[in-house]
């Protein structure tokens, strides 16, 4: 039997309307839509992005991918999520898996993928990238990205914040992703290295409750969720922000 396709759609980081004009129409065919979400009682975030492009007799699926680092856990997850989507392919009908920014950076589609790849080698998988939250962020506070050979260097940070010391010696721009819990910590790295007056902070870009900060010494550092959903742009070469 043909197996549908699997349509990975990143739907861009928040407001509606970076979604790509590919992915709205596919959404507008899509009888099955897939979307993730980290707990049972929560809101899918890429869903609510794209609800308005789905088709009205669309099928929605949750699939929830619990933040934790345990990598049993997770991969149990991946494999169970396949399971499901692959209950839909091997009918002949198409599946889309809504994800946001874009489907191949830091994203839960990446891990989907692969365990739906693995349980279904002749899977055909296309994916529509999406528009990712650092360059939405740069649209929204004018920062230049890349000007002529200068590096542009994405972390994610993590509890040891040895890379993101590493990438601000190395220069050029500095996107520091995923910052979360740790915000404090972080700005007080670009205190110490003197780079605080080059970086600009934006959160929930496109989103409800959108922030954008180009003063990072304004921050609510006391605040958990100041750094849920964003990140800091840096001029790590010492040059200004614009």
């Amino acid at each position: 039997m043909k197996l549908g396709t699997f349509y990975g759609i990143g739907v861009g980081p928040g407001d509606s309307e970076l979604i790509t004009v590919k992915g709205a129409n596919l959404l507008k065919n899509c009888r099955h839509v897939f979307v993730p979400k980290a707990r049972i009682a929560s809101d899918s975030v890429a869903l609510t992005i794209a609800q308005h492009y789905l088709s009205p007799d669309a099928q929605v699926h949750e699939l929830v991918f619990p933040m934790t680092h345990d990598e049993d856990e997770l991969s149990r997850r991946w494999v169970e999520s396949a399971e499901v989507v692959a209950a839909v392919l091997t009918t002949g009908v198409d599946a889309c898996f809504l994800t946001l920014g874009d489907p191949l950076v830091y994203s839960t589609y990446i891990y989907l993928l692969r365990a739906l790849q693995s349980r279904l080698p002749e899977l055909n998988a296309i994916t529509i990238p999406g528009i990712t939250s650092f360059c939405a962020a740069a649209a929204l506070t004018s920062f230049p990205l890349g000007e002529k050979k200068e590096l542009i260097t994405v972390v994610p940070t993590a509890d040891d914040l040895s890379s993101v010391r590493e990438a601000l010696q190395r220069g050029g721009t500095v996107v520091l992703m995923k910052i979360g819990e740790r915000l404090a910590d972080i700005v007080k790295i670009l205190e110490e290295t003197t780079l605080i007056q080059n970086a600009v902070f934006v959160s929930r870009a496109g989103q409800a409750g959108q922030r954008v900060e180009t003063d990072l010494r304004k921050l609510n550092l006391q605040e958990v969720r100041t750094g849920y959903l964003s990140l800091i742009l840096v001029h790590a070469s010492g040059r200004s922000k614009r």
